[in-house]
């Protein structure tokens, strides 16, 4: 709040500071950050396209997994072209309602990316340990709605915990040390007691990023038995297959975000913040069809099939 009591939101704008402290490096990190984002999207959008045209591929794993990628398109397409402006432009502005579109979709589809994997981890549960009984499990009904419950989560916790952080009274400056709209960077610009935002931010992760967390290792524990009980050497390499590219894609995701949201704003250094959401935002997103999809022999399969060469 500036000295005439009023919200610095009425200014109309926010200025990202991003990595000015760093001004050799943003033509460095504007070339990686490049690269990395057109691997997102080409990457991603090889497993949509794949997957809806095989129709081998028209399983309730591939299903899911073509959700995450469209999930991934959107995640850093709300923040990374922004990002990339940024760094090349002299200005480094963003619209406070912008600022507000981009917290929420921000927020949206990490909480769903949350859920989305615990989801995925239920999937390859089912198929592990009940797989007599899968196709009644994942019936296609079920698979989407299971789907439309994960994106249906996120988007109104999003709503939920976005208003109440644009809620509070900021300070004279509005200079967010970031490179996107974030809640613990916007909380930093508040001239009033936090504790309460504070205590939300602690207890949506905790609902969001702990116990999915614990869901997801449940599951991998419960197929960890099952697997040790096989028999079948060639069924425990595709197990290890599937289940370790899952468990590669919730490490890459859920410790970053850890890093990030379950301490307080204040409790961590800015520069380390930021390089850890560039992490999860830039390049894990850009990781998750190399790792669904090398040695993947489904996908190998499909793409023959697709060019005709079997």
């Amino acid at each position: 709040m500036n000295d005439n009591g009023k919200n610095t939101s009425s200014e109309g704008y926010f200025i990202l500071l991003g990595f000015s402290n760093w001004p050799h490096l943003e033509v460095v990190l504007f070339v990686i950050i490049l690269i990395f984002y057109l691997m997102t999207l080409f990457g991603n959008l090889f497993i949509i396209i794949l997957s809806y045209l095989d129709s081998h591929l028209h399983t309730p794993m591939y299903f899911f997994l073509s959700n995450l990628s469209f999930l991934d398109l959107c995640y850093t397409s709300s923040s990374i072209p922004q990002l990339l402006v940024n760094l090349r432009g002299p200005k480094k502005t963003i619209s406070y309602v912008g600022c507000m579109i981009q917290l929420y979709f921000v927020l949206a589809l990490g909480t769903t990316e949350c859920v989305l994997l615990v989801v995925m981890s239920y999937d390859r549960y089912a198929a592990v340990c009940r797989p007599l009984h899968y196709t009644v499990l994942m019936h296609p009904r079920f698979c989407h709605l299971l789907a439309i419950g994960s994106w249906v989560s996120g988007l109104a916790a999003s709503a939920l915990h976005s208003s109440f952080t644009f809620w509070v009274p900021l300070c004279g400056h509005h200079q967010v040390d970031h490179f996107f709209c974030e809640v613990p960077a916007l909380l930093r610009l508040s001239c009033v007691n936090i504790r309460a935002n504070e205590l939300t931010l602690m207890v949506m992760s905790s609902i969001f990023v702990i116990i999915p967390l614990i869901l997801i290792l449940s599951s991998y524990g419960a197929i960890a038995r099952a697997v040790l009980r096989m028999q079948s050497t060639t069924g425990l390499q595709k197990v290890f297959g599937t289940c370790g590219a899952h468990l590669m894609v919730v490490s890459l995701f859920f410790i970053p975000v850890m890093c990030i949201y379950l301490q307080p704003p204040s409790g961590k250094s800015q520069d380390q913040g930021k390089f850890i959401a560039l992490f999860y935002t830039v390049v894990t997103p850009s990781l998750n069809p190399l790792i669904y999809t090398l040695r993947n022999k489904d996908v190998r399969g499909a793409v023959k099939r697709l060019m005709g060469w079997e």
